[in-house]
């Protein structure tokens, strides 16, 4: 496959490269505190920009790395800002994904399976060295962004560390983590965080307007993506509204499920061309295991993602001690959902297993 047909990892499907975006909407907090640090002439070798998925940090760091690459060698003039004139030699060249001074490290293609790989290997940190020693003939700042850190395995991580530790001089490391907890924690302590927020509705909406999506259900929409405009357009890319419908139909019966409602969902996440709907599945099975543990501590929801969710969470998580149950099975589902993607289970037998366990726990909780 050449290398313009390759999938990037990083990208949204129907959206702008962080590269290419225009607005950072809703992260002014993080941006202030790169910018005080630049600002001062005391950066740090090595960032950690943390926050769910979807709400900026990867345009975060894009435009950072634009700012470290175009601006002089030290420090700023005037009101710090991260915008760089698009027409900047430097910033032209990061559109075009073609500047010498920075490298992007992410999950890397197999040959063998025609697909992403599931992790960042060892081999795609390696290639720091290379890229470091042709930068240097370059001169001036160079910048490394991993994208996601947390999807690093566990070789590539220890090699991110060893960079970490021992950086290039005028190095920069954005390291982008949707869970830092399973970061090493000496990779943590190696990093200043910078901190992106879920947006806020206004926030949100107006990313997803200059992403060109408009929202037919807006309220259902912004509660399924908890405030990430990323999440926002791959539902509404996938139809994935109308998939957790049928995820609460399936469930509503609990503490009993409906068989052939589950069986029918789990047969469509298999086979030829499922492979988003398995992925969203998956990811719409542990929104409403957070919603059920939320529930059970806060109350019946005010919004809801689908019709009859709101009674429902409310019937199933109707104490702590419910909340703690879905909050311990959401994350023993999480460790299975990401296991089970890594060796290629049966995408059937994995949406049938954690609806199964569902139910478990449902009966559970109606028998406590």
């Amino acid at each position: 496959m050449s290398d313009e047909a390759i999938p990037e990892p990083d990208r949204i499907e129907g959206a702008p490269h962080p590269r290419e975006t225009v607005t950072l909407f809703g992260q002014d907090q993080a941006q202030e505190t790169f910018l005080n640090a630049f600002a001062s002439g005391r950066l740090h070798s090595g960032w950690l920009i943390t926050g769910p998925r979807g709400v900026g940090k990867a345009t975060l760091a894009w435009k950072i790395a634009t700012l470290l690459l175009a601006a002089p060698e030290t420090g700023l003039f005037g009101e710090p800002t991260l915008h760089v004139d698009p027409d900047h030699p430097d910033a032209r060249l990061i559109h075009a994904g073609a500047h010498p001074r920075l490298t992007v490290i992410r999950r890397p293609w197999d040959e063998k399976t025609k697909r992403l790989r599931a992790e960042i290997t060892v081999d795609a940190v390696r290639s720091l060295k290379t890229f470091f020693h042709m930068s240097a003939a370059d001169g001036g700042r160079r910048v490394v962004i991993v994208d996601a850190a947390d999807e690093l395995n566990r070789n590539a991580a220890n090699a991110i560390l060893k960079e970490l530790e021992e950086p290039p001089a005028e190095t920069t490391i954005l390291l982008i983590a949707h869970q830092p907890s399973r970061l090493l924690p000496t990779i943590r302590s190696r990093c200043r965080e910078l901190r992106c927020a879920p947006l806020g509705a206004d926030d949100l909406q107006a990313a997803l307007e200059q992403a060109g999506h408009q929202a037919q259900n807006s309220e259902a929409l912004a509660t399924l993506a908890g405030g990430s405009a990323g999440d926002a357009i791959r539902l509404i890319n996938h139809d994935g509204m109308a998939l957790y419908e049928d995820i609460v139909k399936t469930l509503e019966g609990l503490p009993q499920i409906n068989r052939q409602a589950a069986l029918k969902l789990a047969e469509s996440c298999a086979g030829r061309g499922a492979d988003t709907r398995f992925a969203m599945t998956l990811d719409l099975m542990d929104v409403f295991l957070a919603r059920a543990a939320r529930t059970g501590l806060m109350g019946e929801p005010h919004s809801q993602g689908a019709p009859g969710e709101a009674r429902l969470l409310a019937r199933i998580a109707p104490d702590d001690r419910a909340a703690r149950r879905w909050a311990a099975l959401q994350q023993d589902l999480s460790n299975r959902s990401r296991h089970g993607r890594a060796v290629n289970l049966d995408p059937a037998a994995l949406i049938l297993d954690m609806i199964f366990k569902i139910e478990e726990t449902a009966q559970g909780v109606a028998a406590a």
